[in-house]
């Protein structure tokens, strides 16, 4: 929702009277969920695509071998269901192919075709132009700080998680 104002996202529930750690926790959401819209709305825009397409071709990106279906639910935190409907639409648009796991004639692997890698790389430096876009307000000190303190809070988040 490009145009939506601090004022009426989640942090609109907290008060004065609410613990500093849920005030920090809608905080998180309230900025996360301004980026992603923007990014949504962006990747819409300009490509005529999704978030979620972006994401999994950015994940087959990282890995010229390719993935099994399963990695690439377990990396993207969606369900099987979810990345065999974005895949057979990018299989469709010839962004990407299905091939027989050599190790495991039973699985696929999904790669990106010679298309699909440049139509991601030309998306993927939009993407990043808009994400520093996001952070110019911040010095480059002030960005450091953020980094290290949200790399304390992954860290603690994850212990915490994993109890």
């Amino acid at each position: 929702m490009v145009g939506t104002s601090v004022e009426t996202d989640v942090e609109t529930r907290i008060t004065d009277d609410d613990h500093q750690s849920l005030r920090l926790w809608l905080r998180l959401l309230a900025c996360t969920n301004l980026i992603q819209n923007r990014i949504r709305q962006e990747l819409q825009a300009n490509f005529d695509t999704t978030l979620p397409r972006f994401d999994l071709m950015a994940q087959l990106d990282r890995e010229p071998e390719g993935l099994k279906m399963g990695e690439l639910s377990k990396r993207l935190m969606v369900t099987g269901g979810n990345v065999t409907g974005i895949t057979d639409l990018l299989e469709q648009e010839g962004f990407v192919v299905r091939e027989a796991d050599p190790g495991d004639r039973r699985s696929f692997r999904v790669k990106l075709t010679k298309e699909g890698r440049r139509h991601f790389r030309k998306m993927a430096v939009q993407h990043e132009q808009w994400i520093q876009e996001v952070f110019e307000g911040l010095s480059g000190r002030q960005k450091d700080q953020l980094a290290g303190l949200l790399g304390a809070l992954k860290g603690h988040a994850g212990e915490w998680s994993a109890s």
